[in-house]
């Protein structure tokens, strides 16, 4: 092929994944991976793709390659291409826009008076283009890292890495833990919600994230039970790195999402802690990421792209006729009641594999009952697994979590 047809190929691609990136699509059948892929890595990476398209241009146009017709061809497809990146790049710098009314909503229009002084300080409303630009360095000074420590008997799948603040701060740190998403099948602690654990720690949080047991080799509930494991574990030997064990929240994206808001909403469930039943698993915070919240789909929101034969056959490894408890049990929406700790709750409006409305449900169901103040940020143009690397949508939507989580830490701390 030639460097005109390259190009031109280049061109084409930029287009589809722009459109992928600017509209909802739903029943995308075989394509979901696919399309999922493509509008993932445009939307969050918008500018920069312009810039090396831009730059390529540039490049070829120096060399006069840009005189061949299909290097032309190109060029007009390069230049509606950088009109979309343009615009989900825009899009993405208005995230605040409903990041921040979603907090006023839940917790007050002035709930940053209600955190210390010294705490609201360390809040941070902007982003650093620098940070944005270098979307996989994730390592931030002052913090240290402690890799492959275990808190169970299941070998890989039951370690966990602590990011821990350089310095001590006055009561123990508050602890938030993190649980990897992978659909319960695949993924690892290392791989997600870096750019959230290095801020939180900067600033004075001790983080932890977790592998568990993953299907088909297991079948759930392995998975909530180890993430039960994981918090008991920090309630015995957090201490030791300098922890407050009396103070953990709770986050994970996907599967991690359902995770880790099925843990917030099932505290002390003694069948999901054999052997160490009489640990307090209670959670004082939890913000569950694009979550799946209903494995039952009771409303009918998903039809014919439900998720039932995957989560049948590798995850639960029985259907629905068969364990109709088992499938309730382990459905979020099931658990929603008065009791609730105070919650985030964030999704894109344009994830493949976790629809929206979803999320509106578990929402609307949490909010009617909750004592606990419940937020919810609906993030226009967010697709699926948004925040494993750093983006401006990441960015601004991991400054909200820290608010959110210094204000419940704050509360909490008042008693």
């Amino acid at each position: 092929m030639s460097v005109a047809g390259i190009y031109f190929t280049l061109a084409l691609v930029s287009v589809i994944s722009v459109l992928t990136a600017m509209v909802q699509a739903r029943r995308l059948y075989w394509m979901v991976p696919v399309y999922f892929l493509l509008a993932w890595l445009c939307g969050e990476l918008a500018l920069i793709h312009l810039v090396w398209q831009v730059a390529l241009t540039a490049l070829l146009g120096f060399f006069g390659v840009l005189s061949d017709p299909l290097a032309q061809a190109g060029l007009g497809l390069f230049a509606l291409s950088w009109l979309g990146l343009i615009y989900l790049h825009c899009q993405s710098m208005d995230t605040p826009l409903h990041l921040r009314p979603a907090l006023q909503r839940a917790l007050g229009e002035d709930y940053r008076s209600d955190i210390p002084a010294d705490r609201r300080q360390l809040l941070r409303d902007d982003i650093r283009t620098r940070d944005w630009l270098r979307p996989f360095h994730f390592k931030r000074d002052g913090v240290q890292q402690h890799s492959g420590i275990a808190y169970g008997d299941a070998g890989k799948r039951n370690l966990l890495d602590i990011y821990q603040p350089d310095e001590a701060r006055e009561g123990g740190f508050p602890v938030l833990l993190q649980v990897h998403g992978g659909a319960w099948i695949i993924g690892e602690k290392e791989q997600q919600a870096k750019p959230l654990m290095y801020h939180m720690a900067q600033r004075g949080w001790l983080c932890v994230a977790i592998n568990y047991r993953l299907s088909p080799k297991e079948a759930f509930p392995a998975h909530i039970v180890d993430v039960k494991k994981a918090i008991a574990w920090i309630r015995e030997h957090i201490q030791e790195y300098g922890g407050n064990p009396d103070f953990i929240a709770i986050t994970g994206g996907s599967a991690g999402g359902h995770l880790s808001a099925l843990a917030a909403l099932t505290p002390n469930r003694a069948e999901w802690q054999p052997g160490f039943e009489d640990v307090d698993t209670t959670v004082q915070a939890a913000v569950p990421i694009y979550g799946v919240y209903d494995f039952r789909d009771r409303h009918g929101i998903r039809g014919e792209m439900s998720m039932d034969s995957m989560i049948s056959e590798k995850v639960i490894q029985c259907s629905q006729e068969e364990n109709p408890e088992l499938w309730d049990a382990g459905s979020p929406l099931s658990h929603v009641s008065e009791n609730a700790p105070p919650m985030f709750v964030i999704q894109g409006t344009h994830d493949t594999l976790v629809w929206v409305e979803e999320a509106r449900v578990f929402v609307d169901a949490l909010q009617s009952v909750s004592t606990e103040p419940v937020a919810y940020a609906e993030l226009p143009g967010g697709q699926h697994a948004f925040e494993v690397f750093h983006s401006v949508r990441t960015d601004h939507t991991v400054n909200a979590i820290g608010h959110f989580l210094e204000w419940t830490h704050a509360r909490w701390s008042r008693g």
